[in-house]
């Protein structure tokens, strides 16, 4: 049982979260979702690999669970979608954002590691299996209402580190490389920190994977994407204006930025409330409640949602979760997708039991309604 001064510090610093920023006296229910597209284990017979090599991965939830969509994962989860109606007769609609690429691991192996070369994502689902309708189904479900794509990245890989380290050619770093991972060998690390640095010079290079990241998500889906979630929530306000620049209105995160120093694991910070604007008019969306049963093992999940979502509409505030791919992924541990799904859906119906008139809207829908400055 949790000891009751911290439950009591944890509920005056949930309300605390929602007090400033934009207000509504409608109950919206906003799901982000983040880290479609993005490759991690391919399979598990690459995970039995890296344990038989010696990497202690079997606590590392990311390694052990997390890898690209497949067709099962994508059908599932839009089945338990669709068996849930809000107000306005909807759908709950979960906010994609993906990634457009990944490494392609043989070319930068041709250039002896000396050029980084992104693969198209839709060349990436090519070399996995179960994954060949996986486009088509992105863009079902965005017709449907249930699966909206936004922008995570070109990829999610921190370029520069990630391309310093296989340049050393260690063992390890050739091993996970020859089977086309980013994984250090180290505990969780994968290089996933997209937009931090070792030095202010690196944000040339991340801008142009930006622009072109921003460009090819256009060239998929068909349309510009209003939103990102910077990766790792890491992220210079410099490049803000180059997002600026590619069409992104809205930034998605915590109430927390932060800002890379040169070194990693030490940040500096700014905070950001709901509906906050910076230099270039973009708004700040801000999540207040989380979907992690994979990553947090709460015991229970959906209640904490739940009350996480109370305290935002008590503040006349819109509820947005925050809820990673890993928590739906079947394909390497079967019951992590189906015990996921089975809490998703209890949350969904517990949602529309308590609030009648909640409404499931998309992050760029609500950064519109913020814009707009209507319904405040």
């Amino acid at each position: 049982m949790a000891n009751p001064i911290n439950r009591i510090k944890s509920q005056v610093s949930r309300n605390l979260l929602n007090i400033p920023g934009w207000r509504t006296g409608r109950k919206l229910v906003i799901i982000e979702s983040d880290d479609w597209g993005s490759i991690r284990m391919p399979s598990s017979e690459v995970y039995e690999k890296f344990i038989s090599r010696g990497f202690d991965i079997a606590g590392s939830d990311y390694n052990r669970i997390d890898t690209l969509e497949s067709n099962d994962d994508l059908e599932m989860l839009f089945e338990v979608l669709q068996s849930h109606k809000d107000s306005a007769g909807n759908s709950p609609l979960i906010t994609a954002n993906c990634v457009m690429g990944n490494p392609d691991f043989k070319r930068i192996r041709q250039s002896d590691f000396s050029t980084y070369y992104v693969e198209p994502v839709t060349e990436t689902l090519k070399h996995y299996p179960q994954r060949d309708r996986v486009e088509e189904l992105w863009k079902q479900g965005d017709s449907a209402g249930i699966f909206h794509p936004q922008f995570h990245g070109r990829e999610h890989v921190n370029v520069v580190r990630w391309m310093e380290a296989l340049r050393e050619k260690t063992e390890g770093m050739m091993f996970t490389f020859d089977h086309e991972t980013t994984f250090s060998g180290d505990g969780d690390y994968n290089f996933m920190e997209v937009l931090d640095y070792n030095s202010p010079e690196d944000l040339k290079e991340m801008k142009e994977g930006l622009t072109e990241g921003l460009d090819l998500f256009e060239k998929v889906f068909g349309y510009r994407s209003l939103s990102f979630i910077p990766p790792c929530y890491t992220w210079n306000s410099e490049v803000e204006e180059t997002l600026h620049e590619g069409g992104v209105r809205y930034i998605q995160g915590l109430v927390k930025q932060l800002i890379p120093t040169g070194s990693f694991g030490n940040y500096n910070s700014k905070l950001h409330f709901l509906g906050n604007k910076n230099a270039f008019g973009q708004y700040f969306l801000i999540r207040n409640a989380f979907f992690e049963p994979s990553l947090t093992k709460l015991s229970d999940p959906v209640g904490e949602v739940l009350n996480r979502i109370q305290i935002a509409f008590r503040w006349n505030k819109p509820a947005v979760i925050g809820s990673h791919r890993i928590n739906f992924m079947g394909s390497l541990d079967e019951q992590n997708r189906k015990k996921n799904l089975q809490l998703l859906d209890d949350l969904l119906k517990a949602i529309i039991k308590l609030w009648p008139h909640v409404e499931f809207i998309s992050s760029d829908e609500l950064g519109n309604l913020i814009a707009g400055r209507g319904d405040q």
